[in-house]
């Protein structure tokens, strides 16, 4: 059998989980519904039993909807093997389950998703895994931390909320030299904008509830892993039956054929509004990496081949009552904890309040913004009409 060639980006969305041949012509991968398998044989049914039946066993170990979405986005971001599970949170959590024991030492980002670090403080330390928050800019630097027993690196760049830009190629080297796995949150720029096994992460996992959804109405997440740790990813999975539903994964599907076009119009209409935000006076500093002069540019500039819709704005100083007149009279932009979809969002932050290995201090009350697919200018009028709010 002659191997499938590979296409540009575009073209691989449109193809990736499906094949019409297998379904009756269907152009999508149907949604299918199953939780028992019947098998023709005793002989099958013991090698299901004992783990070596190669076909789909249970309903619970990925019926074909979720199995195609897994396939597309492994192929996709160039990692060995994909699993899919219920959320972003399980794809972030799993790992670091199934990657470490009792006694290991973690590095995590202190500018790490809030959830991630509330799994990390509240079950991970409970469970015996010594837990180290790291300035997410160390670089290079952050072999000075490695102890003997640190089995596991968790990188999250761009942050969430305060938006760093990690050195992944030198955090990998570093952690590489001694045997030490790297874990990447990969959401912010998808496997478009960041391929995370060219600069060599050994897992990278995605809240595809945000931009491979993009329709904020699926919980869905993705682990793609290397060949090296998927299995002890598998195990898990396996074990731990946090298998999404087909449902789900037939959303999945759906939002994987126009992520190219989507993210491509949240990055042009994000760059419009920051580098409007960034001339506004009531502004003190824009948070966007792909924006020329923001403290992670440089990085960005050399690593990454898109951006996406999500930044941040730190405000010059002002009472937190203008702030909420401000957002709570807004037209076009939400206020939601997500982000990722059709729509624009906007929250206040305060990332001050979880960092515990570097001070966030930035001079003023940050917001974070989603941008959206409306049009830009309609987004740049209901933020002028927000900050004449601000003002009083």
């Amino acid at each position: 059998m002659t191997s499938r060639p590979r296409y540009r980006p575009a073209t691989e969305l449109v193809h990736l989980g499906r094949d019409p041949r297998r379904y009756l012509g269907a152009v999508n991968t149907p949604v299918f519904r199953a939780s028992t398998i019947l098998f023709d044989t005793v002989a099958d049914l013991g090698e299901a039993a004992r783990g070596t039946y190669p076909g789909l066993a249970y309903g619970l170990h990925g019926v074909p909807t979720v199995t195609e979405l897994a396939r597309a986005i492994a192929s996709l971001e160039g990692g060995h093997a994909a699993l899919m599970v219920p959320s972003g949170l399980t794809a972030t959590t799993l790992p670091l389950l199934a990657l470490l024991k009792p006694g290991d030492h973690l590095l995590m980002t202190d500018a790490a998703y809030g959830p991630t670090r509330r799994f990390c403080d509240n079950h991970l330390r409970r469970l015996g895994v010594d837990v180290q928050y790291y300035d997410p800019v160390c670089g290079a630097s952050i072999t000075e931390l490695f102890r003997s027993n640190t089995r596991l690196v968790f990188t999250e760049s761009p942050g969430s909320l305060t938006f760093e830009v990690q050195d992944i190629p030198a955090i990998c080297a570093a952690a590489h030299a001694r045997d030490v796995v790297v874990v990447l949150d990969n959401t912010w720029a998808t496997p478009l904008g960041f391929n995370a096994f060219e600069h060599g992460v050994d897992v990278s996992v995605h809240a595809a509830t945000k931009y491979i959804g993009g329709h904020s109405d699926v919980l869905l997440g993705a682990i793609v892993a290397n060949a090296a740790t998927f299995p002890a990813l598998q195990r898990l999975w396996t074990d731990m039956g946090v298998t999404p539903s087909s449902d789900d994964c037939f959303l999945g599907l759906r939002g994987l054929r126009t992520l190219g076009v989507r993210l491509a119009r949240h990055e042009l209409s994000a760059m419009a509004v920051a580098t409007w935000l960034s001339q506004r006076p009531e502004v003190r500093r824009v948070l966007h990496p792909a924006l020329p002069g923001d403290r992670g540019h440089a990085l960005w500039k050399r690593d990454f081949r898109h951006a996406s819709g999500l930044f941040g704005v730190v405000l010059q100083p002002c009472e937190a009552a203008r702030i909420a007149a401000m957002l709570d009279g807004m037209r076009l932009f939400g206020m939601g904890w997500s982000w990722g979809g059709f729509e624009s969002l906007m929250i206040p932050t305060w990332p001050e309040l979880s960092r515990t290995a570097t001070r966030w201090n930035p001079g003023g009350p940050t917001l974070r913004l989603h941008i959206g697919l409306e049009d830009p200018q309609d987004l740049i009028a209901d933020l002028e009409e927000g900050f004449a709010r601000l003002r009083g």
